[in-house]
């Protein structure tokens, strides 16, 4: 009998033996993705990174999420990062006029739209620009032009429409778009300028009561960003993005598919 339990013992430890080697060599091929991405794409990008590592389980998805702008100024700062995605075709370009992403590998990935929101139960009516200098809206929401793609957005509206300079006093600052959007959906200000994906996620908290860019005009860029040592897995999410169900699950989030 000591026999037997010490041959099950030496079986028992020489499967455990096994399984810690395997599971090293699993970690030792794991390799990380880290990917800094526009704010507006946190919800449709984690759905898309789940579907991803299930289908590149060696691959594990890092995020930072943020103001394009500002994600932007970590790349340059040398911030670790391998795929950068903007909410807007300007910050990367300037991102590709400092030489910090891989030019070729540039791709628009999906549409948006800039909106005009209002908590779901405001009565505020409308009916162009030019009623946001009614003294019923004293506040309206609008995220940092210098940093957030959807500020900058709004404020190329407002100056267009002659409006920039005549609302300074009613202007709150948010830092990213997703901080304009619970500003509205809390009922802290009459009014704020989101994307149309940031607006449907909401939907029982606030309203759209315009669409400015009705033809999906505003467009979401993704690159390889340029690295001492390549990350050859990154494409393969860049790919993936692209891909049919990568922008299957975009579109379930309110953004619009780019054909390629």
């Amino acid at each position: 009998m000591k026999e037997y339990n010490f041959i099950r013992k030496g079986v028992l430890n020489c499967l455990v033996a096994a399984f810690i080697f395997f599971s090293g060599l699993q970690n030792a091929n794991a390799k990380e993705i880290i990917i800094s991405a526009a704010v507006s794409l946190s919800n449709a990008f984690k759905e898309i990174a789940i579907i991803y590592e299930t289908k590149h389980p060696t691959d594990k998805i890092l995020f930072n999420f943020g103001a394009s702008g500002g994600l932007l100024q970590q790349i340059e700062q040398g911030a670790p990062v391998d795929i950068f995605a903007s909410a807007d075709e300007e910050t990367m370009d300037q991102a590709e006029k400092k030489s910090l992403i891989v030019k070729q590998s540039r791709k628009d990935f999906a549409y948006n739209s800039l909106v005009l929101i209002v908590p779901i139960h405001s009565v505020l009516h409308i009916q162009n620009l030019d009623d946001l200098l009614q003294p019923s809206i004293q506040k309206i929401a609008v995220g940092q032009p210098k940093i957030v793609p959807a500020g900058k957005y709004a404020q190329n509206l407002l100056q267009k429409s002659q409006l920039w300079d005549k609302i300074q006093t009613k202007l709150i600052i948010g830092q990213n778009v997703r901080q304009v959007l619970n500003y509205v959906a809390r009922d802290e200000v009459n009014v704020g300028f989101v994307y149309y994906s940031d607006a449907v996620l909401l939907s029982d908290k606030v309203k759209i009561i315009q669409d400015f860019s009705l033809n999906h005009s505003i467009r979401y860029p993704i690159a390889l960003v340029k690295q001492k040592t390549e990350n050859k897995n990154a494409q393969e999410f860049i790919d993936f993005v692209l891909s049919f169900e990568g922008q299957k699950i975009l579109v379930k989030y309110g953004f619009a598919s780019v054909p390629h």
